[in-house]
């Protein structure tokens, strides 16, 4: 009798772990379904998105869907991938849609010298906020609507008001 009695509460002990173990993985696959195709938490940093984002860590909300619909407009933040680096996740505003002719300045730490483009069909025109110290479309051309990732709509951390996270459009 000892021996069966062993084996069934060693039978329970593994269906209760074994529930447990299934129920954790519907949660974690619950968790990146969320994470992918709905909504997500994005870590910014650095001095790109002065003074709308702080240059220490920011935590913001991202939501995953609206660009899928082409949603996105100017003055949206966004997080997309780096055309560059494709390891690389940047948080930048939308300045210019496909057709748009976007007028920006070359190289502000110098000179004052524009240049105007019209935005090829299928990208968006990008720029950090902090102009002179920002990394974007002015650098490397406009960038293909499949890197973008998602539109920010909330500021999560810090809770100070570092301005407005959707500028009009100018």
């Amino acid at each position: 009798m000892g021996v069966r009695n062993n084996v069934t509460v060693f039978l329970n002990f593994a269906k209760e772990g074994f529930d447990k173990a299934v129920l954790v993985g519907k949660l974690f696959c619950c968790v990146h379904v969320v994470n992918t195709y709905f909504c997500s938490v994005v870590l910014a940093y650095g001095p790109s998105m002065l003074p709308t984002i702080s240059t220490s860590s920011s935590l913001l909300l991202a939501e995953r869907v609206s660009h899928r619909f082409n949603k996105v407009g100017p003055g949206d933040i966004v997080i997309l991938r780096s055309p560059e680096v494709p390891r690389k996740v940047l948080t930048k505003r939308v300045i210019g849609l496909e057709g748009d002719r976007v007028t920006y300045v070359v190289d502000p730490n110098n000179s004052d010298k524009s240049d105007t483009v019209v935005v090829p069909k299928g990208h968006i025109w990008i720029e950090g906020d902090n102009i002179y110290n920002s990394y974007d479309s002015r650098n490397f051309g406009a960038v293909p609507l499949g890197l973008l990732q998602g539109k920010v709509f909330w500021r999560i951390w810090p809770p100070k008001d570092f301005g407005s996270l959707r500028r009009r459009a100018e």
